[in-house]
Formats: structure tokens, sequence, C-alpha cells
């Protein structure tokens, strides 16, 4: 009997292989750019914060560190997991990485959801729609190239959306701060005025 992950892998990236060739240099190249959507997501959302309360504000500038927690947690969980990728056995539309970057989560799709969580508390609701979609094309772009597994991407979003649920209360307790940088004039051009 065929693991029903791999079965879905392979037709995944067997429609991958069978697409026309702009859609495969698509689909390889779109897997790393959307990460830099998320950056751009992160500016906006500081812009817009920055007449908005202290909270907010404190939101906005921990939203992409907490990013980055996330991703550091999921590469400390792939070397105790150490799952071979399944471009090493089996051909996929991009090129496969060293033998030694473990597949289980997918460092793209913990990025990406905890990038699309993060956003979700801080921005509004087209913002929240953009990172969603985002997140959701990150992680089946990484099965469609064929580097990941379809569980190793749907961990990778549970895991980066776990990671930053502590950012509510991070923003909370960095509220008083952005409050009294925003009392000076360097924090006040910086941080924003916040609320008039």
């Amino acid at each position: 009997m065929v693991d029903p992950h791999l079965g879905l892998f392979l037709f995944v990236v067997g429609v991958a292989t069978d697409s026309p060739p702009f859609v495969r240099t698509f689909g390889v190249i779109a897997t790393d750019a959307v990460l830099g959507v998320f950056a751009v997501l992160f500016l906006v959302s500081w812009w817009r914060a920055r007449t908005a309360g202290a909270e907010r504000m404190a939101k906005a500038l921990l939203a992409p560190a907490a990013t980055v927690v996330a991703g550091l947690v999921g590469e400390v969980i792939k070397l105790l997991f150490r799952e071979e990728r399944p471009c090493h056995t089996t051909a996929g539309i991009a090129p496969c990485p060293a033998p030694d970057d473990w597949s289980f989560p997918s460092s793209h799709s913990v990025i990406a959801g905890s990038a699309a969580v993060a956003l979700a508390l801080v921005a509004g609701r087209v913002l929240r729609r953009i990172a969603l979609a985002c997140a959701v094309f990150t992680a089946a772009s990484r099965v469609f190239v064929g580097v990941h597994y379809p569980h190793d991407v749907a961990a990778g979003l549970l895991l980066g959306a776990l990671v930053v649920t502590f950012l509510p209360m991070a923003a909370r307790r960095a509220a008083p701060v952005v409050a009294r940088l925003r009392s000076g004039t360097p924090g006040r051009t910086l941080l924003g005025a916040g609320p008039r």
C-alpha cells in the first residue's frame, strides 16, 4: 500500500512535471519570492501602525522578530527528526537542497505560517487575506517543486502559527516602551505619533 503522503506528493509533482515550462519556472521562482511579499507586508503593517496605539505598533515591530523565532524553532525540530527530502529519491522541478538540509518541517512553511498569523494579529482585513493566501501558496509551492512532502508543509504552517501566539502578550509588555519612545522626536519619526 502506498503511503497517502507519498501518493499525494507524487501526484502533485507529476502535475508539476507535466505543466508547461513557464508554470514550472514560475513555481520555482515564486516558492522563494513569496517570502519577500511577507517582508513588504510587515513594512506596510508598521507604516499603518504609526497612527495606531502603542500596543498595535509593538505588535507590528515584534511580528518579524516572532517570525524569526519561529524559523529558528523549526530548524531545531529539523535536527531532531532528520527526515530526508523527497527530492533525494524522486525528481522534482527545482534543485534539491543538500542531503543534510532536512525536510520536516518545511522552513518556508514555518516562516509563512508564523508571518501570516503575526500579520493577522496586527494588520487590517486586506493584509490578513493577502498574508493567508501567501502562506497557503508558499506551503503548496514547496510540494509542487518537489522539495517537501505534504505533511512537512502542514506541520510547518501549524508550528509557525503556534510559535507566534506569544505575540499579543509580548506586545502588551512592550507597549509602554513604544509609548515612551514616541514622546521623543527620533522615536516619533520612526514609530509615528500614534492616534490623534
